[in-house]
């Protein structure tokens, strides 16, 4: 049986916030240990898929218990080679984010609403770029989607607007690959049309904080 899809959609920088921890950290397990080692874009900006930040959140957890960096990253690399991976939680969502969809198919862009709509989020939608800067002006969303080709590839432009204000995670996507000009612009994630529904839905809610994957409760490690 093939493995499920799992791509590399996560910047260095989103995963440090998710995690907190430092990307310097991150640098350098990598270098150290080669346990986890993300993904390039072609402009050499690492990109993590969720099971990579799920792996490095239970590294995080066994060294918070008491291991050091070195035993927790080989018995991760232990457990990967078994075909192991951690144990997550069902989160406890309590509130609706906003997220805004920067999206010039319509179609597409209902689409990802109504799956959005489905986990709890409240969602507004901009089929150009004027009503996306306004939207996002007005509303304040907690998440912003944003097409990069949008009004004739305006969604650049907007994708460097919104990453430079601190309240919104921006979330680029395209039906090119843009990855490596989206991250340089400060797109905390990256995903590549057409969007795989649950993969759109894990994505924002890591980045909300509201998954199991980036909540705090975490099983212990067993040991024999």
């Amino acid at each position: 049986m093939s493995e499920p899809k799992d791509p590399a959609v996560y910047s260095i920088g989103a995963v440090a916030r998710m995690l907190d921890i430092p990307t310097s950290t991150l640098r350098a397990w990598e270098e150290r240990y080669r346990v986890v080692s993300p993904d390039r874009s072609e402009g050499s900006q690492r990109l993590y898929s969720r099971s990579q930040v799920e792996q490095l959140q239970y590294i995080k957890d066994q060294i918070q218990l008491g291991m050091s960096t070195a035993d927790a990253h080989r018995i991760l690399a232990q457990e990967l080679k078994a075909g192991a991976l951690p144990a997550t939680v069902v989160p406890d969502v309590t509130h609706k984010p906003l997220v805004l969809i920067a999206e010039r198919d319509a179609y597409a862009a209902g689409l990802a609403e109504y799956f959005l709509r489905t986990e709890g989020c409240e969602v507004a939608i901009a089929l150009n770029a004027e009503q996306a800067r306004l939207c996002f002006d007005e509303r304040a969303p907690n998440v912003v989607l944003v097409d990069l080709l949008i009004s004739g590839g305006a969604g650049f432009s907007l994708l460097a607007d919104f990453a430079n204000r601190p309240e919104a995670h921006v979330v680029a996507v395209s039906a090119i690959d843009s990855a490596a000009e989206a991250l340089r612009l400060g797109a905390a994630a990256f995903m590549r049309k057409p969007i795989e529904p649950l993969l759109l839905v894990s994505t924002i809610r890591d980045l909300l904080g509201t998954s199991a994957l980036v909540r705090p409760t975490r099983q212990k490690l067993e040991t024999s």
